[in-house]
């Protein structure tokens, strides 16, 4: 990992500040920093995988840690990412045939788990693969001999997009984009004081693992719990006196709900959010929630990285809450049409990207549909517009444009006006088939139960007439993924076979 000589520095001045606290458990930066060099070492003497077939260029280990939110994450994943090893990190919420594909492919020298009769484990013995079992290792964990190499080239993380197919794509990363991203990081997010810093989300998702290590690398304590549970991280919030939030939008919402007949936690003086647009009524919960706190969030992909970053509450100019900030420092933006072409400011296209920060590419998965390198920059695909003031606004995914009465429809937009509605939490919209339209724009709302009338009306003052969603549902409770976003593919689930867990709104 690339912040090993920040880790061995906090490790000296400050041997006994917490570098994580979990759920109660805590591990000080000396502790972090033994146990990393006992777990380095056990790596560098065990014996390299005859099943591994990956070309992974100057990478001697490799080693795939299924360990969810485990106080021990930390420590496996620095052992793991000191060269000339690298990391694979896979969530182990994902489905057991998903896991089972991943780790075929992967075939790591190890692969530690933080329950030993869990799926990972089960699959990684059934495969051959050495599994070791977090908390319960065959080795001394005080052995303190060596040093971790700072080594500044070559790949440490394999990450996987949590994309909506049945195999995620494998991406990489090497040490070098993450040392000038996090460099970087350090002055845009004012980290130099070492805020202590919560996020609750899953670390085997970027948003959480990216928060994790700019925190250690600003030798800040980093918070977090097990498994999400909106009462428990407010609570904690609320006693640590933590200041400094890292979250996506539909954590934040869940905190505001269950905290809101206590009293606001003036402690936070950042909210940081990403991997979903914030909207008004969002905003203001945080406003109400977070009273002397900056909200700021950022727009990016795993594959690029940091697109743009926003301060739309406590900076010396708000944002426009419907775009998503200005290029991030050494990124440069343009919006292109399908032949390559810049078609300059107001007018709709793909996002592409100049960036040191990009991936290096993927292992497997690659489509050509989604990530894409060209002359003209990178993309993910995104559809979205430039104003004369560098503001970007994003207005979808090209493949979830819908095509209703033969109009390009983007369900972001419909979203955004929706979430934009009193009364209303969040939004999810997306297209059926129809006889007549060919899509039939479906939405469904959670928050106050409205009326139809009102959210076509309310639609009609934001959208063009034919942007108007045909049918309404209410949803009482989503269903979330693993990295704290909605599942929209089991609400859509939902609406079509009329499950219960969708209530038809009637005009």
């Amino acid at each position: 990992m690339p912040i090993h000589a920040e880790l061995l520095r906090h490790a000296t001045e400050k041997p006994d500040k917490p570098a994580l606290a979990i759920d109660g458990r805590s591990l000080s930066y000396g502790e972090l920093h033994l146990r990393a060099k006992a777990i380095y070492r056990f790596l560098r003497e065990l014996p390299r995988s005859p099943r591994r077939r990956l070309d992974l260029p100057g990478v001697e280990k490799l080693a795939a840690l299924s360990l969810g939110n485990h106080i021990g994450f930390a420590e496996y994943f620095i052992a793991a990412t000191a060269a000339p090893h690298a990391c694979a990190v896979i969530d182990p919420m994902m489905p057991p045939e998903r896991i089972e594909r991943i780790i075929e492919r992967l075939a790591p020298d190890v692969l530690v788990v933080d329950d030993d009769r869990g799926p990972s484990a089960e699959i990684g013995r059934r495969l051959g693969i050495s599994v070791i079992t977090a908390g319960a290792e065959p080795f001394d964990l005080a052995e303190t001999e060596g040093e971790l190499s700072d080594d500044a080239e070559g790949i440490f993380l394999i990450g996987f997009t949590s994309g909506t197919t049945a195999e995620p794509k494998a991406y990489y990363r090497s040490r070098e984009q993450w040392r000038r991203s996090l460099d970087r990081g350090r002055m845009v997010f004012e980290l130099e004081d070492a805020p202590s810093t919560m996020c609750p989300g899953a670390l085997a998702h970027g948003l959480a693992l990216y928060a994790m290590v700019e925190a250690l690398d600003a030798g800040s304590t980093f918070h977090s719990v097990r498994k999400w549970d909106a009462a428990a991280v407010a609570r904690i919030l609320s006693a640590e006196a933590i200041v400094r939030l890292v979250a996506v939008p539909t954590h934040i919402a869940g905190i505001a709900r269950t905290w809101a007949a206590e009293p606001a936690l003036t402690s936070l003086r950042d909210v940081l959010t990403a991997g979903a647009k914030l909207d008004v009524n969002g905003v203001e919960a945080m406003r109400r929630l977070f009273p002397k706190a900056r909200i700021r969030e950022y727009y990016g992909a795993s594959e690029i990285g940091f697109m743009t970053v926003s301060t739309l509450v406590g900076g010396a100019i708000d944002f426009p809450i419907d775009r998503v900030g200005q290029a991030y420092p050494g990124v440069e933006i343009s919006i292109r049409d399908p032949d390559g072409n810049d078609v300059g400011t107001d007018v709709p296209g793909t996002i592409f990207v100049r960036s040191d920060l990009i991936a290096d590419g993927y292992l497997w998965g690659d489509d050509g549909q989604a990530f894409r390198v060209t002359p003209a920059g990178a993309t993910v695909g995104d559809l979205g517009e430039l104003d004369g003031n560098g503001m970007l606004r994003v207005i979808g995914r090209a493949g979830g444009m819908m095509i209703s009465g033969g109009n390009n429809v983007y369900p972001a937009e419909i979203e955004s006006a929706l979430k934009a509605c009193p009364g209303i939490e969040e939004a999810v919209v997306f297209g059926l088939p129809d006889a007549y339209y060919g899509q039939r724009i479906v939405a469904v709302v959670s928050g106050e139960t409205p009326e139809v009338k009102m959210l076509a009306d309310h639609c009609a003052r934001q959208l063009a007439r034919f942007k108007i969603p045909r049918q309404f549902y209410h949803i009482a409770s989503w269903p979330m993924t693993s990295s704290g976003k909605i599942s929209r593919g089991q609400v859509e689930a939902a609406v079509i076979s009329g499950d219960g867990l969708v209530l038809r709104l009637s005009a």
